[in-house]
């Protein structure tokens, strides 16, 4: 066989188109350019999940109805997802620009460069005591109220969004990503939308969310202790920690990378947050003092050192992948 044909068809093999992906996420990101032009695709996953819950959760409707079109919902939306990645990746030929277009596509299920450009912008503001600017940016990547937070609140709400999003954001994606290709990157992204707009515990989306949740659950069941080893063997403390906090969170997956976060930290995460206006007790995670902006920064470079520390792991697979 030609050599360099072979090396083309050698960057196939999942650890190298995965991490080509992650570069090129890593470089460029979703373009503000790109995003005026075409929105990011979770936006169409996002309106149709919309439309259907309109149509398939009405208030008149049983609760076991509701949980059943839930599902068929979860099911539609997860599998055109699917099958739309298929046929991308179907069409592409196994050569070098087939890489390269498989990894254009394949970035926008990925979050490295966002998450650490919107982190790193609290960062900035509160380094520069721009109190209402910090507010304003971690409103960005966090659910709860923002405009009483003070420093230490800005940051430990940072940190909780900086862990919990390197899962869902990075690991989680790039794990599907390497295990089955486009189609199990963009179901992924389907069932984690659908958990973030209709997964809830409030009566309106009890039932009709209820398949999003726990499939969403499932999917991250690995990922996320992954991530919370990462940000462990990075920081080099706080397995103990993770091993102790992870499970008072009420997922079954998201206290594993913010508890190994506070514990690689040496700080305290979770307590109390408001939401909506409504003032909701949390699990703390980790047992030492409140974040700072130096817990932060020092946050920040350790997602930094986990997202390099997943790339050498691929890299290591790549060079041990069996032909």
């Amino acid at each position: 066989m030609d050599p360099a044909l072979d090396l083309a068809q050698r960057l196939w093999d999942p650890p190298w188109r995965t991490l080509a992906a992650l570069a090129v996420e890593a470089a460029l990101g979703y373009p503000a350019w790109l995003g005026h032009v075409m929105p990011h695709p979770v936006t169409w996953i996002g309106l149709a999940i919309d439309r259907l819950e309109r149509t398939g959760n009405r208030p008149g409707f049983s609760g076991r109805t509701r949980r059943v079109l839930g599902a068929a919902t979860l099911i539609a939306v997860a599998g055109v997802a699917g099958m739309a990645g298929w046929l991308l990746q179907a069409a592409l030929p196994h050569n070098a620009f087939g890489l390269v277009v498989f990894a254009a596509i394949a970035s926008v299920g990925l979050a490295q460069r966002s998450l650490f450009d919107h982190v790193a912008a609290v960062v900035r503001a509160l380094s520069a005591g721009d109190i209402v600017a910090a507010r304003r940016a971690v409103g960005q990547i966090v659910g709860r109220d923002t405009d009483r937070l003070e420093p230490p609140q800005i940051s430990a709400a940072a940190l909780e969004s900086l862990a919990e999003s390197f899962n869902d954001g990075i690991v989680a994606p790039a794990f599907w990503l390497l295990l089955g290709g486009l189609p199990g990157l963009f179901v992924y992204k389907a069932v984690n939308t659908a958990d973030s707009m209709i997964g809830h515990m409030e009566p309106r989306w009890r039932a009709f969310g209820w398949a999003a949740a726990r499939a969403d659950d499932l999917m991250n069941l690995i990922p996320a202790r992954l991530a919370g080893l990462l940000i462990v063997a990075v920081g080099r403390r706080g397995f103990a920690t993770m091993l102790r906090d992870a499970s008072a969170h009420a997922s079954p997956n998201a206290g594993w990378p913010e508890a190994a976060m506070a514990g690689a930290l040496r700080c305290r995460l979770g307590g109390p947050a408001t939401y909506d206006g409504v003032a909701i007790e949390r699990p703390r995670f980790g047992a030492g003092p409140v974040p700072t902006v130096t817990e932060l920064r020092r946050g920040l470079n350790l997602y930094l050192a986990a997202c390099a520390l997943m790339w050498a792991m691929l890299l290591a697979g790549g060079l041990a992948w069996p032909r």
